[in-house]
């Protein structure tokens, strides 16, 4: 059995939280086609914690940090214009020297192994 890499999905979730919400569960959706775990701290914690109260966003966004330290990589969804949140995170990625992706070039190149079923 082969352990199978977990990836920090990083994409928004400010402004249009619910739609952000949907989009996001769609990551998941596809990275695990691609034979990857997706952590989407985002999704998970959003269904007891409320971003719009500052104490539980900043919970939210401390235990998804934990999360991100024990993940392989970091897929980033609008890695052009990231939030203060995404980059937050995509700089913690770099200090810990774990790999921070494109979601856009994961799709349009992985890894063959990915796609072996």
């Amino acid at each position: 059995y082969t352990l199978k890499k977990l990836v920090y999905i990083c994409s928004p979730l400010r402004g249009d939280i619910e739609r952000n919400i949907i989009k996001a569960q769609g990551y998941c959706r596809e990275a695990v086609e691609l034979g990857v775990i997706p952590i989407a701290p985002h999704v998970y914690f959003t269904q007891f914690l409320n971003d719009l109260i500052p104490e539980e966003r900043k919970i939210g966004m401390e235990l998804g940090i934990e999360l991100l330290k024990k993940c392989d990589e970091v897929w980033v969804y609008g890695i052009q214009n990231p939030s203060e949140g995404m980059k937050a995170e995509i700089e913690l990625a770099k200090e810990l020297g774990i790999p921070v992706r494109d979601a856009v070039e994961v799709y349009q190149s992985p890894p063959e192994r990915w796609l072996a079923r």
